[in-house]
Formats: C-alpha cells, sequence, structure tokens
C-alpha cells in the first residue's frame, strides 16, 4: 500500500513536471516590431485673404507690387487673383521697404499689416476711417479704390 502512494505522489510529481516543461517549451519571448518610419511634411497654410476684393481686383494689387520699383523685389507669386501668403509677405516687404511699418514679413494679415495698408492708402488721399489696424468698411473701400486706380495695374 505504501508502495502504491509512493507511485502515485511519485506519478503526480513527474505529471506535473511533464507539463511545466512543456509549457515553458512552447513559450517564447515576445518582442516589439521594430517602428516603422512614417514619411512626414511639412504643410503650410495658404489662407486667401483679399480684404473684399474681387480677384479681378487681386490680381491689380498684386501686379502693383509685383511692378513696384525695384522689379523683381516683391514676389507675390502667381498673379491669381487669390491674395495668400506669398501675396501677403510681398505687401508686407513693400509697405516696409517704404516706411509704412507693416511689422514682420510673415504672410499674416493681422492688425501691423493693416496698419501698414492704412498707411500707404491714406499717403495716396483714400479715406480708411483711421489707422487702426481694423480692414472695416472704409479701409476695404479704399483698397478697392486702389485696385481700380488707372484702370488697374496688370498690362
Amino acid at each position: 500500500m505504501a508502495s502504491s502512494t509512493l507511485t502515485k505522489a511519485l506519478l503526480g510529481t513527474l505529471t506535473a513536471a511533464a507539463l511545466s516543461i512543456g509549457t515553458l517549451a512552447g513559450a517564447t519571448t515576445a518582442a516589439a516590431a521594430p517602428a516603422q518610419q512614417v514619411p512626414t511634411r511639412t504643410v503650410t497654410i495658404q489662407a486667401v485673404n483679399n480684404l473684399g476684393l474681387t480677384t479681378w481686383e487681386a490680381k491689380s494689387v498684386q501686379c502693383y507690387v509685383r511692378d513696384a520699383a525695384p522689379v523683381g523685389k516683391f514676389n507675390p507669386g502667381a498673379i491669381d487673383g487669390q491674395l495668400g501668403t506669398n501675396s501677403w509677405k510681398a505687401w508686407q516687404l513693400f509697405l516696409n521697404d517704404r516706411g509704412y511699418n507693416a511689422g514682420t514679413v510673415d504672410g499674416d494679415v493681422g492688425p501691423n499689416t493693416i496698419r501698414g495698408l492704412q498707411r500707404f492708402l491714406v499717403s495716396l488721399g483714400y479715406d480708411t476711417g483711421g489707422i487702426d489696424g481694423d480692414a472695416g468698411d472704409k479701409t476695404r473701400a479704399a483698397w478697392k479704390a486702389f485696385s481700380h486706380l488707372t484702370g488697374g495695374w496688370c498690362s
């Protein structure tokens, strides 16, 4: 009887050991998959702000700044009637070059750019309603009238 109990105990131990070895034999170390390189691109928002100008009028002011002396210094990009970042950078550079202080040349039509544009328009005799950095109705009307000066600036 003692040998029967001993045999059962030994058999139980061997079974447990065999199961453990089998489980461990099938186990592997998990490794994380290598990270994949994801291509990235820088995206620049090309916001268009015509300040109330039609496409034709916007083309006119693009031609004006493009053709301002010295020719080639103020490049608005494509003459497409869309006053986007490049057009506004050209205008900011032009306004700063002429002493109208449009601030940082960044293509953003913020209050400094509007004040510079208002100073420019006022110097030509237009009523912008003040130099306040707000592109209100009078500033927009002056900008529109300027775009029609000489029948438009594109030849």
